[in-house]
C-alpha cells in the first residue's frame, strides 16, 4: 500500500500527515478526537479503507503526535481553528472536496466543516459523537464509572502514570461485545505516548469543547449527506447523542454497533469500513 507522511505547514503552524493510496482516488479526511493523535486511527483501518478506492488522509490535530503544540492551559486556538485545519490539510495536498470520517469530537468538527464550508464536504461520517448547537439536557448521562474516572486527574508529564490512566480510560469506553486487550492498548499507548512526546499538551483539546453560540441551532441546515455511526454501549455519548444527531439532518443514515462503546473497535472495521464505502459510494472529487 502507497504511503505518505507529509508535514503542512502554514502561518507558524505544523500539521501532521498521513496518506493512504492512490490519489487518484476520492479523498477521504479522518478526524481524530479528543487528546488523541492521528494514531488512534489503526493504520491497518487506514488501509483497508484505501483498499476500497480511496484516498485516505489522517492527521494529528494540533496539541497531540507531531503537529504544533502550545503551553499547557494556553492553547493557542479555539474550535472554530480546528474546523479550519481540516482544510489546511486538504489545501495541503491540493484537494478542494472531501469526504469527512470524525471520531467523537472529530465527528463535532466535521459537522461544523460540512455547515462552514459546505461546497468542500461531499459527505461527513460521525463515529461515537454527539450533535454540535442542540439542547443536550434530556440526554442520558455519560456513564457513571467513566465520569468516577475522569473526575481524578492524571500526571499527565509521568509516562507510566499518564499510559496508566489512559488505559483504564480505554477500559471503562470499551463496549460489551468484544473482550478489553489491555496488554495491546498499553503497547499502543506507550509508543503512541513516545511518538507525540507525553499527553501534558493534549490536555488543551479541553478547549475544543467550547463550539460558541455560532452554530447553536444551525444542524437542520447541513445539506452534506450524513452518516452518523454509533455503539449501542457508548458509555461517553450514549446512544441517545447519535440518534439525536441523525434525526437533526435530514436523509441522515444511522448504522447502530451492537455492543459497540466509545471506540473503533477492530472486530467491528469490517461493518464501519463498509458503511463508510458505502456511503461515500463511487463518486469522484474535483482536486
Amino acid at each position: 500500500m502507497q504511503t505518505n507522511q507529509r508535514a503542512i505547514r502554514c502561518s507558524g503552524l505544523e500539521i501532521a500527515t498521513e496518506a493512504f493510496g492512490d490519489p487518484a482516488h476520492p479523498p477521504v479526511v479522518l478526524i481524530m478526537g479528543g487528546m488523541a493523535s492521528m494514531l488512534w486511527w489503526h493504520e491497518s483501518f487506514c488501509v483497508r479503507l484505501a483498499e476500497q478506492g480511496r484516498f485516505v488522509i489522517r492527521y494529528d490535530q494540533r496539541d497531540s503526535g507531531l503537529s504544533t503544540k502550545y503551553p499547557p492551559g494556553r492553547p493557542g486556538y479555539t474550535f472554530d481553528d480546528a474546523v479550519d485545519d481540516v482544510f489546511r490539510v486538504l489545501d495541503g495536498y491540493g484537494i478542494s472536496m472531501v469526504h469527512l470520517v470524525g471520531f467523537s469530537l472529530g465527528g463535532m468538527i466535521g459537522q461544523v466543516a460540512a455547515l462552514k464550508n459546505p461546497e468542500r464536504v461531499l459527505s461527513l461520517t460521525a463515529i461515537s459523537s454527539s450533535p454540535v448547537g442542540v439542547d443536550q439536557s434530556h440526554f442520558p448521562p455519560s456513564g457513571e464509572a467513566w465520569m468516577e474516572h475522569m473526575a481524578v486527574e492524571a500526571d499527565w508529564s509521568d509516562r507510566a502514570d499518564a499510559v496508566a490512566y489512559v488505559v483504564d480510560d480505554a477500559r471503562l469506553t470499551a463496549g460489551t461485545a468484544h473482550p478489553f486487550d489491555e496488554a495491546g492498548t498499553r503497547a499502543f499507548l506507550e509508543r503512541d505516548f513516545d511518538r507525540s512526546g507525553g499527553y501534558l499538551s493534549a490536555t488543551n483539546h479541553s478547549i475544543l469543547f467550547e463550539v460558541g453560540d455560532t452554530w447553536q441551532g444551525r444542524l437542520n441546515e447541513m445539506k452534506v449527506p450524513l452518516l452518523v455511526v454509533h455503539g449501542t454501549a457508548d458509555p461517553v455519548f450514549p446512544l441517545a447523542h447519535g440518534e439525536a444527531l441523525a434525526r437533526a439532518v435530514a436523509d441522515a443514515k444511522f448504522v447502530k454497533i451492537e455492543g459497540g462503546g466509545h471506540e473503533i473497535h477492530p472486530h467491528d472495521w469490517e461493518e464501519i469500513i463498509s458503511a463508510i464505502d458505502e456511503h461515500v459510494g463511487r463518486r469522484t472529487s474535483v482536486k
